[in-house]
């Protein structure tokens, strides 16, 4: 059966990636129409990446139709998979989201602490339009979201949606395989890891290479200095007594809560040599746009990796491949928990390893969360369901309560001018926040 893809934030450079893993998978998932959609603003990025997509479809000689457009509701009809990888207000945003939180002494990250927060919350909102659009238009399709928060999104448009068929994508969790598959010299196809946890706070508790367990050697590896942080993200390292005692392997950006200090101070440093990381980002993509101009680029280019989407991809096509062909696959996801975690709400959204079926991902039960990690997984749930219960609801009062909650925040004297200005720099992209709430 022919499939339609429908890619939301077409014009984002990372199109190429998710383009290049469906060409990939021409044999087995068929995809015969893809869609890429962006709104006004993106007009021009648009035309450049869909002719780019256009001379990568051409040389190798697949069978897809390809078109672009502004009009998402035309682009919706007869969709089997929409995919969404948006940025409300641009990179220019994402500089605010990192820049106002170091003014204030915070952590300034694009999908934590209070950047993540105000990214989470100039989001939310379009993407529940979105789902109840697809609801509405395509209500068989799956909505696969690459969003990013990528957790507190697929949450809030699975509780505040018509639309149920959603399930949230990351690439960390695909990384993090393929970096240990490299570190244990061992191919990726004989690596399985028990990831646990919420997206972007997901640990891997136990690896296994055909089934015996190399955690420990893994955890070796990394004490010795290897690393498998992605390119957006610097990793410093952790020490032998953290390894060893916590016994399961952090994800890159664990270093936000456990090294608190020590990356806040390399955060300021970099800012003032070099800007902050969107800030880096705006340079990379303007030169990756300039080569995606090149008539003769039919390919992916090399330099997309520095935009820190390796395996983005993979993550992105290898799902909807497995609910196509009902493949009953293990894929990491971010889903409903429906008791998964006991100690978490059943209608929370966890990331964990997944059956994935036609019928969508079935999670592996986990149990009680780890006593070590118990309390900082909770806790980071109920600031993300915080954050969307203020997104929906607009109110200055959850924002407050959600920025209480972060871990990377928790200052309570301090909220209130960081709030401020986080408002007042963003208020183009929350509508629902009416200002006198916070002038």
């Amino acid at each position: 059966m022919a499939v339609k893809v429908v890619i939301i934030g077409g014009g984002s450079s990372y199109t190429p990636e998710i383009i290049e893993g469906l060409i990939d998978r021409q044999a087995s998932f068929p995809v015969r129409e893809i869609v890429l959609v962006d709104i006004e603003e993106g007009r021009e990025k648009l035309e450049i990446v869909g002719r780019l997509a256009q001379r990568m479809i051409e040389k190798a000689n697949a069978e897809i139709t390809l078109s672009w457009t502004l009009d998402r509701r035309a682009a919706l009809v007869g969709a089997d998979f929409v995919s969404t990888q948006i940025r409300v207000g641009g990179l220019k945003a994402r500089a605010l989201d990192e820049r106002i939180p170091l003014k204030h002494g915070f952590i300034g990250q694009e999908t934590n602490g209070a950047g993540g927060l105000f990214k989470a919350f100039r989001t939310i909102p379009v993407l529940i339009d979105l789902a109840n659009e697809v609801a509405e238009i395509c209500p068989d399709a799956w909505l696969v979201n690459f969003t990013n928060p990528a957790g507190i999104v697929t949450e809030a448009v699975l509780k505040h949606s018509s639309h149920k068929k959603v399930i949230g994508v990351c690439n960390i969790p695909f990384n993090m395989r393929n970096s240990v598959a490299e570190i244990l010299e061992t191919p990726v196809e004989r690596v399985a890891i028990e990831f646990i946890g919420l997206n972007h706070f997901v640990f891997g508790r136990h690896v296994w290479v055909d089934g015996v367990d190399r955690t420990r050697d893994v955890l070796a590896s990394l004490n010795a200095g290897n690393d498998y942080s992605p390119a957006n993200i610097v990793g410093l390292g952790w020490s032998e007594s953290f390894l060893s005692s916590l016994g399961m392997l952090p994800n890159p950006y664990h270093q936000y809560y456990f090294q608190t200090k020590d990356v806040l101070k390399k955060d300021l440093e970099a800012y003032e040599q070099n800007g902050t990381r969107a800030e880096v980002v705006q340079q990379v993509e303007a030169q990756l746009f300039e080569k995606y101009k090149d008539v003769d680029l039919a390919v992916k280019p090399e330099e997309l990796e520095k935009r820190g989407g390796a395996y983005y991809s993979d993550a992105a096509c290898n799902l909807m491949d497995s609910i196509h062909n009902d493949r009953g696959d293990i894929q990491t996801v971010n889903t409903l928990n429906n008791g998964t975690i006991r100690d978490l709400p059943e209608d929370a959204v966890i990331e964990v390893n997944a059956v994935i079926t036609k019928s969508g991902p079935r999670p592996i039960s986990i149990g009680a969360l780890p006593l070590p990690i118990r309390g900082l997984i909770t806790n980071l749930k109920t600031f993300e369901q915080l954050a969307i219960q203020a997104a929906v609801s607009g109110s200055y009062e959850d924002a407050y309560l959600a920025c209480l909650m972060n871990p990377l925040i928790q200052d309570e004297k301090r909220i209130d001018p960081l709030l401020k200005d986080l408002f007042t720099a963003h208020e183009a992209y929350l509508p629902q926040f009416k200002k006198e709430v916070y002038s």
